[in-house]
């Protein structure tokens, strides 16, 4: 039997993308004979046929010094049992796979960083990131897969992920896979229309008439919500006020909760909060919009496009590479700027614009699926085992 180890601080399928993913693959790679053990500090019990190794971290330690903890406690637990294969997620230093889930971190930061709108406090966030040894030490924890010999199998999970490899770790075109994130297409598909459309829009108050925009995320500000507010506006100044924003996951902060007002968009752009089922918010919604300032492959869009959604993102999420601009959705620049995002989402208030989109939007969608992405990965799996190379 082969075995294979995970590493991730927590183990759970309702956590974050990442935690639930590597218990997703897991349960496959099991029902396909394999023996996993799972390293990290929490887990929820699924899938109970695996091994799970508590790496205890005490709680009152700094953060740096827990990122460090964890990967030298990792690399020692897992050297005294033979794995055919170590996965790492950009939180260890030992591995001989690679995926990370988060893109290269300190590029990310970087990114994410136009969130803030004044260019001062922009300038003060760069020195503060500059100053800060959590963000030296998990860039030195990223970097290990790199400075590894041999070189660990390394999967990016878009083709953004891949060129910022590139460009960060200087690593060369063929030493990098990409397997794009997959979704539960069987889930995820038009059948969500027949099964839940309608009656959330009369809850709302939406008219069939109305164009719904769904807008997904639990960190509303680094998702690029104020330039979306911003754009809502534009469209209303055009005599487009047929349409609303539903906003699932995070709550208002108080300088979007201000926009919105002085923008005088209540009746445009609905809080929906933390919901337990997003299938029929997908079902009820015309198209979706993440004006992202940085995902590494957002899920959500690409389970939105599955289930028929035509979807504006920005170049600096991994999932707009697999949108086709102009055909299945939009890809606008970075950082988002809201005239442009106006100008998507009004071409999108034509219905029919909107209804082609969809068909394309579901083909594209469809193409990912959560099992086309295990099964690109027992291939890494199994190709790895053949040949012991960690050291």
């Amino acid at each position: 039997m082969k075995r294979i180890a995970f590493a991730m601080e927590k183990f759970s399928r309702y956590a974050g993308g990442a935690e639930s993913y590597a218990v997703s693959l897991a349960i496959t790679l099991i029902k396909n004979g394999w023996e996993v053990h799972l390293f990290g500090e929490e887990w929820d019990g699924e899938p109970k046929e695996a091994h799970f190794h508590e790496i205890y971290i005490p709680k009152f330690l700094p953060s740096w010094i827990k990122l460090l903890l964890f990967a030298w406690k990792h690399k020692k637990m897992t050297k005294k049992q033979i794995y055919d294969v170590v996965v790492g997620f950009g939180n260890t230093i030992y591995m001989n796979v690679y995926q990370s889930h988060g893109g290269v971190h300190q590029l990310s930061t970087a990114r994410k960083v136009y969130a803030e709108k004044n260019p001062l406090f922009r300038v003060i966030k760069r020195f503060l990131i500059l100053l800060s040894i959590k963000q030296w030490t998990r860039a030195w924890i990223e970097a290990a897969p790199f400075r590894l010999h041999p070189r660990p199998r390394i999967i990016a999970i878009a083709d953004m992920i891949k060129e910022d490899m590139q460009s960060f770790f200087h690593a060369k075109a063929d030493e990098i896979e990409i397997i794009y994130n997959g979704v539960d297409t069987k889930r995820y598909n038009r059948s969500l229309l027949q099964q839940f459309r309608g009656p959330l829009r009369t809850r709302w108050g939406i008219t069939e008439n109305d164009v719904v925009f769904l807008f997904v995320s639990y960190d509303l500000k680094k998702k690029g919500f104020e330039p979306l507010i911003e754009a809502a506006a534009e469209l209303k100044r055009t005599k487009n006020d047929n349409f609303k924003i539903i906003v699932v996951g995070g709550s208002s902060y108080r300088t979007a909760t201000k926009l919105v007002e002085q923008l005088r968009l209540e009746n445009n752009i609905i809080f929906a909060g933390r919901v337990k089922s997003i299938d029929e918010y997908y079902a009820n919604s015309d198209a979706f919009v993440l004006p992202t300032y940085y995902d590494a492959c957002s899920l959500v869009a690409i389970e939105a496009m599955a289930s028929g959604l035509p979807s504006i993102t920005t170049m600096f999420n991994g999932a707009a590479g697999i949108i086709t601009d102009g055909k299945d959705g939009y890809v606008i620049s970075h950082p988002p700027v809201s005239a442009n995002l106006a100008d998507k989402m009004r071409l999108l208030m034509d219905k029919e614009k909107r209804q082609r989109m969809s068909e394309e939007a579901v083909l594209t969608g469809q193409e990912y699926s959560l099992e086309k992405n295990h099964k690109a990965m027992m291939r890494v799996f199994n190709e790895v085992a053949s040949f012991v190379n960690i050291s």
